[in-house]
């Protein structure tokens, strides 16, 4: 669906539309589309590790439950963009791709210390 919108977005002709759909989704499915990634962020003993990333738009971050015992919540809320993990139970991953340049604040629904910066670029 996202490829069908981007196809849209540039506004390919019907001719070149296959092979630009092609490229993508090669490109998706190697994880080389957009450059490294995910970039991961550990959140254990009521922290988010690293505290704050820089990532390009369209980059994935993984946050990942490492805790033992304890559950977390990842989420944002922003005008922008927004997502919520859900209940985390440890050991879990949850992945999100960040579509919008800006500085973002993740929180944890749980532990209210818990903050994450985002800052995204181009």
């Amino acid at each position: 669906m996202q490829s069908l919108l981007l196809l849209r977005s540039l506004r390919v002709g019907k001719a070149a539309a296959a092979p630009v759909a092609a490229a993508i989704l090669a490109g998706v499915l190697t994880g080389a589309a957009l450059g490294a990634g995910p970039y991961l962020i550990s959140q254990r003993d009521r922290e988010f590790k690293p505290g704050e990333i820089a990532i390009r738009r369209g980059e994935t971050v993984r946050f990942s439950n490492d805790d033992g015992e304890l559950l977390h919540h990842a989420y944002l809320s922003s005008d922008a963009f927004s997502f919520d993990s859900g209940d985390q139970q440890p050991g879990s991953n949850f992945d999100v791709v960040f579509p919008v340049v800006g500085e973002f604040t993740v929180l944890c629904g749980i532990h209210p210390k818990m903050k994450l910066r985002v800052h995204v670029t181009r």
